[in-house]
């Protein structure tokens, strides 16, 4: 009798590991996120100076092209730089001009970083949005605030795309299974960047 109880508790640990969903293993997060030199972009507004040239010196817009505008220099893209990258180029120019240049580059309006810690979620959504990213922020979060899935979404085939190490990486998002069965292996947190996309079905 107890072996015959010990088959059937067998058979059933059997049966609800054949129930259990795909594993999934959460996205990693990037080890740069908030140590990473902040990255000019278009409409930011550069204060420039030069040691002892005060002539030289200013607040300069990044223009959409990328580029600024810098007296002796003439046009230099300043997009995707850091701020210290940027300054040891001007200083590298001016170098033909003055001798030892010392310049630094401040970031004094950031216009832009609005949009590099954006999340945005699009596809067979009702609402598809582009949200500010917030920590704290998760998969289920950014679905509602788009409203949820449209009728034509084929919500277990959603996928997160996230960059990281230079590369981006794409991991499976199960939203039907998240929002009508309450399971949350894939409700990842988010982070600055990443992009949700829901396909619609196939008919």
């Amino acid at each position: 009798m107890k072996a015959l109880q010990w088959l059937f508790g067998f058979g059933a640990i059997v049966i609800l590991a054949g129930c259990a969903g795909p594993s999934v293993e959460a996205p990693p997060v990037s080890e740069t996120r908030f140590t990473e030199d902040y990255r000019i972009g278009v409409g930011d507004e550069l204060r420039i100076n030069v040691w002892r040239n005060e002539e030289l010196s200013g607040t300069v817009p990044v223009r959409p092209d990328g580029k600024i505008s810098m007296a002796l220099v003439g046009d230099v893209t300043a997009t995707g730089q850091t701020t210290m990258g940027l300054a040891s180029e001007l200083a590298s120019q001016l170098s033909e001009y003055i001798r030892n240049p010392q310049v630094t580059v401040i970031v004094t309006n950031p216009s832009s970083s609005d949009f590099q810690r954006r999340v945005r979620i699009t596809g067979a959504v009702r609402d598809p949005q582009s949200i500010a990213f917030r920590d704290g922020m998760t998969v289920l979060d950014l679905v509602l605030m788009a409203g949820g899935v449209n009728e034509f979404a084929s919500a277990n085939n959603a996928k997160l795309y996230r960059r990281l190490d230079g590369e981006v990486k794409v991991f499976p998002i199960y939203l039907n299974d998240l929002i009508n069965r309450g399971k949350v292996e894939t409700n990842y947190q988010l982070q600055p960047s990443d992009i949700v996309t829901v396909p619609e079905r196939s008919f």
